[in-house]
């Protein structure tokens, strides 16, 4: 008697242009250029260094108004922004599966692939260009959450978020305030650490020597990062990009303008102020101990403390101008937002063109630029950058075509595609159970939560 084995499970493939909304690619293309704004301080090898061991200490004018604003809005604000929009993904991801009729631990197994594949990216990107690659950590962490955390209820997710936020109230602002109970606040810190950005191998001018130690640090801030995120109550970012994915709060902004506008004026409003410290101190405007300014002190521990409202802030108010002009008559700036938008749809190959335009001309390995530009040098040089992406980007939308990096990582996602347009993979353990059917049960928490 023959046994006939089972067909794996049909996956539906990858979300199509026609079901994309506007706001979320609007809000990916931003974020990539808060990033590789965020990110010229890497290349800035051959400056000295503040007590905060991040931005450089000296500069003209111009050099220390791009400090300023950076240390204010942008330091610690755009990769809040990364890890929101990354959860959220994530669940649009699980909730297209799900309603498509897949089940629950097939559309995980989607997300476990996804996350397994950036993790390699991540480190390859790492080794062959820059470690400050952040696709590693994030795709490690994901693997985590999407195992743990995703098919949970809105109900225990919500507690989840709780239990995250007095984490970071108990890491980050108790010993704040011992310290200033005691009167020490200002000597709080370790102002001889060794600077992070040295770690970082852009000023190796030998190539396979800057690689091993990208690798190492790479491997090292992935692998440590994540039990601390946990511990410190950082993948909260995560779990609000979970609840808001499951109510649609991008794709449908009018149903919640109120909560909205007050995330976008709240949340940049401490973003900013938490932030400011730091930059005074920086530029000079004011006195502080370089114990205070240093990455243990108190002034980045709350600019860092405060950059998960600011980052939320950023998404907020990003959302709210995609819902103003997509209701306008007359859409003034089509050509320029639907580019960055483009730039959105294509976040990952966007992401890693960045190094690739970076990395040669900059390191000391490479042509060694950036032993010679400033800081406001470089901020025009990290415009520039993202600006030749968003033309690739704006290039590839005109003619209907994915990015080259998302191409790949949807084929090592879905698998082979089938003639009805799913796609077929190998089954995930178990037996299917029911498919979340509708967004409104999940929003409910009708599922049983795990415990």
């Amino acid at each position: 008697m023959t046994v006939e084995t089972p067909a794996p499970p049909l996956l539906r493939g990858a979300v199509l242009s026609r079901e994309r909304a506007f706001a979320p690619d609007l809000a990916r293309g931003i974020m990539l250029l808060l990033i590789v704004l965020s990110n010229t301080a890497f290349h800035l090898w051959a400056a000295p260094r503040g007590a905060s061991g991040w931005q450089p200490a000296d500069g003209s004018w111009p050099d220390r108004a791009v400090q300023f604003a950076m240390m204010t809005a942008l330091d610690g604000r755009a990769y809040p922004l990364f890890a929101f929009l990354f959860g959220y993904g994530m669940t649009q991801v699980f909730l297209r599966q799900t309603a498509a009729g897949t089940s629950e631990r097939a559309a995980v197994g989607v997300l476990r692939r996804r996350s397994l594949w950036l993790f390699v990216i991540g480190v390859a990107h790492a080794t062959l260009l820059m470690s400050g690659d952040i696709l590693g950590y994030y795709g490690l962490i994901s693997l985590l959450l999407g195992w743990f955390l995703l098919r949970r209820s809105d109900r225990a997710l919500k507690w989840w978020a709780g239990i995250a936020v007095a984490q970071q109230l108990l890491v980050e602002v108790v010993p704040f305030v011992v310290a200033a109970v005691q009167g020490e606040l200002t000597t709080t810190g370790d102002p001889g650490a060794e600077p992070a950005h040295l770690a970082y191998a852009s000023g190796e001018d030998d190539w396979l020597t800057a690689a091993g130690t990208r690798l190492s640090t790479s491997l090292f801030i992935t692998l440590a990062g994540v039990p601390l995120t946990w511990l410190g109550g950082a993948h909260l970012i995560f779990l609000l990009g979970f609840l808001a994915a499951r109510r649609g709060v991008l794709e449908q902004p009018g149903r919640y303008m109120p909560l909205l506008r007050f995330t976008a004026v709240a949340g940049i409003a401490v973003g900013w102020l938490g932030g400011l410290p730091a930059a005074l101190a920086h530029v000079g405007a004011i006195e502080a101990t370089d114990a205070a300014q240093s990455q243990t002190g108190v002034l980045s521990g709350l600019q860092q403390f405060t950059g998960t409202a600011g980052g939320l802030g950023y998404v907020a108010a990003i959302t709210l101008f995609a819902h103003w002009w997509t209701r306008r008559p007359r859409r003034r700036g089509a050509t320029a937002l639907l580019a960055v938008s483009a730039v959105g749809k294509r976040s990952l190959s966007c992401y890693l063109a960045h190094s690739l335009l970076f990395a040669p001309l900059l390191a000391a390995w490479g042509l060694g630029l950036g032993a010679h530009l400033s800081s406001a040098g470089m901020a025009l040089f990290a415009l520039g950058v993202w600006l030749v992406t968003v033309a690739g980007a704006a290039a590839l939308e005109r003619r209907g075509r994915r990015g080259p990096a998302e191409v790949v990582l949807r084929r090592l996602m879905y698998g082979a595609r089938t003639p009805d347009g799913r796609s077929r993979s190998a089954p995930v353990g178990g037996q299917q159970g029911p498919a979340l059917q509708r967004r409104g049960e999940h929003d409910r928490g009708r599922r049983t939560p795990k415990r």
